[in-house]
């Protein structure tokens, strides 16, 4: 497994970014795989921007499912790569080795909360702009819940109170409030979308 720092940027377009990709294979095909999976990586190593790449093995034999952790300087640079004619060819000898299609996800931070349906390796908004949409989240889950809470949080200890109200504040945060947000500033995050 290879491991790099972290590389921080300033902006979007600078800031390391990392694609989280997951195939399950067919039984008995592990060997063929992983030699399929030195090529790819030893191909991605040539395109502008790799940082390295982690492998993720199977702990179930019985449903193998291995996990590539691959990270480029910035989003444009691992755009390019997923979206080559050199990636297309190795998908399609791929094929034949798994049960379902690949799964990739990107992300660089707090974009996962800034996520719009059906838009596929869209860029991230600037981190200024999550960063403030993620503060007037976690302001209006706080207010709302320490309100509704605190009658019967109250007489808990204060690490307990605070354990229980945090979960609870990323809970909604996750699956209520920053889904709706996103929504509601969608023109302000992703301008040009």
């Amino acid at each position: 497994m290879l491991e790099e720092p972290l590389e921080i940027g300033t902006d979007e377009e600078s800031q390391q970014v990392t694609a989280i990709i997951s195939h399950v294979v067919r039984p008995g095909r592990e060997q063929g795989y992983e030699e399929w999976l030195r090529g790819i990586i030893a191909a991605a190593k040539k395109f502008k921007g790799h940082r390295g790449v982690s492998i993720i093995q199977p702990c179930d034999h019985a449903h193998p499912e291995y996990v590539a952790i691959l990270r480029f300087d910035r989003y444009t640079n691992l755009k390019q790569w997923l979206e080559s004619d050199v990636r297309r060819e190795w998908i399609e000898r791929l094929r034949p080795l798994i049960e379902k299609p690949e799964e990739v996800q990107t992300l660089t931070g707090l974009e996962t909360w800034f996520t719009l349906p059906n838009k596929p390796l869209k860029a991230p908004p600037p981190r200024y702009k999550m960063a403030l949409v993620t503060w007037l989240g976690v302001f209006i889950t706080l207010a709302i819940l320490s309100r509704l809470l605190a009658p019967f949080l109250s007489k808990l200890p204060v690490l307990l109170n605070q354990l229980i109200t945090t979960g609870l504040v990323v809970a909604f945060l996750t699956y209520l409030i920053m889904p709706r947000l996103t929504q509601l500033f969608r023109q302000w995050l992703y301008p040009a979308s």
